[in-house]
């Protein structure tokens, strides 16, 4: 039998290829969603309502007729229902179609390139929209199910982002096509149905320089706050091994310089930058704002009280813990086993905790380093180097390691 997987696009029958219209009018057989049979009704053929790849592989396999098709929503290389077919119609001499996709049609509408757009669905599945709209340049974005345009673009304002420019449409390709431009904070109170798109633009992308930690300690407005220098804050990050999705705590955040850094490093990810101080959580505010780190959130408070409403961490790091380490362990450990907690010392009654800590929770191999460092400062025609006071970085997985 030859069977014709076709995408329709967004539905409109206008907007098929020629070969699509050709091979559905010769087929005996259509199978698809009601959606995207009605618009083949005329048609005198045996039409089949089936969604499902079990489904639509049995109906073709007991099928009279020598040509059927296959109707899929969208493109055949996007999120499309193709993927689950191509192995059980083996039997079968199969011919793919592509559509019309809508990032296509929706981005020539708007008249933009979408080569250098990420691609996002949010339409029925487990997503990070907005994670992926705070790294990239462009992002498009199906919507739909639990998800709606308005869903993102609140997210976006809450995260700081409600400047940046929005662009969404549904009913695409039919007359009553809808395309409106915006912010993400006024379209966040706009309504739109399920299968809407959108296209997000953002200047200042949040992603690491380099495959490090890039920032100088220069970077970072000081004020009277405690901050995590330059070569201790590189090493705490490279200790925490940080990946793009993840969720970070900085648990006495200070200037927010670890926050920072953290968020470049979780660029889809979001950093819960936790600081009890309300001069440092000002100064660490103009900090994330200045460096563009729009996925830090300062959460105004005292560990671990502070920590009891936040998402589980993959990843913690500890520059102040006021006396409350164990307690801050404890927090992090039972919202998830396997996490990685960073913590530095400077004063011995810190490391005193810390290895109580280490003791109290059973904690085997724990990767425990001193450093020192010292800067040249001038001294007439010469130069001399100034220790630093030595600093103790203490990594370990209180549930031990994956």
């Amino acid at each position: 039998m030859k069977v014709y997987l076709i995408g329709v696009g967004m539905g409109n029958p206008d907007t098929l290829t020629v070969g699509a219209k050709r091979a559905i009018e010769g087929s005996g057989l259509l199978i698809g969603g009601k959606r995207l049979l009605e618009p083949f009704a005329a048609l005198d053929c045996e039409k089949r309502e089936l969604v499902l790849a079990d489904d639509i592989a049995a109906a073709l396999a007991g099928a009279a007729c020598d040509q059927a098709s296959v109707l899929l929503s969208g493109d055949v290389g996007f999120y499309s229902g193709a993927a689950k077919l191509y192995d059980k119609l083996a039997g079968c001499d199969v011919e793919v179609i592509p559509g019309i996709s809508s990032f296509a049609y929706f981005c020539a509408k708007l008249r933009t390139p979408w080569q250098d757009a990420a691609l996002v669905s949010a339409h029925g599945r487990e997503h990070n929209a907005v994670g992926v709209i705070q790294s990239s340049a462009k992002t498009f974005c199906i919507t739909g199910g639990k998800t709606k345009v308005s869903d993102i673009c609140r997210e976006l304002a809450a995260r700081g982002m409600g400047e940046l420019p929005v662009a969404a449409g549904e009913r695409l390709s039919y007359g009553d096509e809808r395309i409106v431009r915006g912010t993400a904070e006024e379209m966040a109170g706009m309504e739109f149905g399920d299968l809407a798109v959108m296209l997000v633009e953002n200047p200042r992308p949040t992603r690491p320089a380099c495959g490090a930690p890039a920032l100088p300690d220069g970077a970072f407005e000081r004020g009277k706050a405690p901050m995590t220098k330059e070569e201790v804050r590189a090493l705490a990050i490279a200790k925490l091994r940080i990946e793009p999705d993840h969720v970070v705590w900085d648990v006495g955040a200070g200037t927010g310089s670890v926050s920072v850094e953290a968020a470049r490093a979780a660029f889809r990810g979001m950093v819960y930058a936790v600081e009890k101080s309300p001069d440092a959580i000002e100064l660490l505010g103009r900090n994330r704002d200045a460096l563009g780190a729009a996925n830090v959130l300062v959460v105004e408070g005292s560990a671990p009280e502070a920590l009891e409403g936040l998402p589980a961490p993959d990843r913690v790091f500890v520059g102040g813990s006021s006396g409350q380490m164990c307690a801050i362990v404890a927090c992090a450990a039972r919202k998830n086993p396997h996490v990685r907690i960073c913590a530095t010392a400077v004063t011995l009654e810190t490391v005193a905790d810390l290895m109580a800590c280490l003791r109290d929770n059973g904690v085997q191999g724990a990767d425990i380093v001193q450093v020192q460092v010292a800067r040249a400062s001038e001294a007439g025609d010469y130069h001399l180097m100034r220790a630093e006071n030595p600093v103790h970085i203490v990594t370990f997985e209180p549930g031990g390691a994956r």
